[in-house]
């Protein structure tokens, strides 16, 4: 693997060469680069997955699926202040991604379960991680934002608005 040093490389006039994003971008076809996957392109299609893990509700969906199976109502109770409507879709997300499955029992009234597959218990793992690491980092985190004049809603607030 060759090494990459910080500083730009020069042509032999002194201007700036561009350098590639990866070593494996050299000569690589672009499906090549695109089936393995590079975060930091635009059109890659790994930041979609990156978008339904690490969103509010995917992280949390995920933390509470690693506990146990859960039914819909009860997902929903364990994460508060999800609506229905983020729930499903966030759960659909998942199990698109292959990181949740899902069953459906053919009975009256419906009766549906939800569980982490061998790919969601991975995730769930990695998530967890960073959830925790936040939990613990909290204290330092605020006293930013009250240095910044910000509480956790405004902080909240702030970054909502598009």
């Amino acid at each position: 693997m060759k090494k990459r040093t910080a500083m730009p490389r020069a042509s032999h006039k002194g201007e700036p060469v561009s350098q590639p994003r990866s070593d494996h971008e050299v000569g690589e076809p672009l499906s090549a680069q695109l089936a393995r996957g590079d975060l930091l392109a635009s059109d890659c299609p790994s930041r979609d997955v990156l978008k339904h893990l690490t969103s509010r509700w995917g992280v949390l969906a995920l933390i509470v699926l690693e506990r146990r199976v859960h039914r819909f109502s009860e997902l929903r109770r364990a994460i508060g202040g999800v609506s229905e409507r983020m729930l499903a879709q966030t759960l659909q997300q998942l199990e698109n991604d292959g990181m949740v499955a899902r069953v459906a029992y053919q009975v009256v009234p419906p009766h549906v379960e939800y569980s982490l597959t061998p790919l969601g218990r991975e995730a769930a793992e990695k998530v967890r991680e960073l959830a925790d690491w936040i939990e613990m980092s909290m204290p330092r985190i605020s006293a930013h934002w009250d240095k910044a004049g910000l509480s956790s809603q405004a902080a909240e607030e702030r970054d909502a608005t598009p």
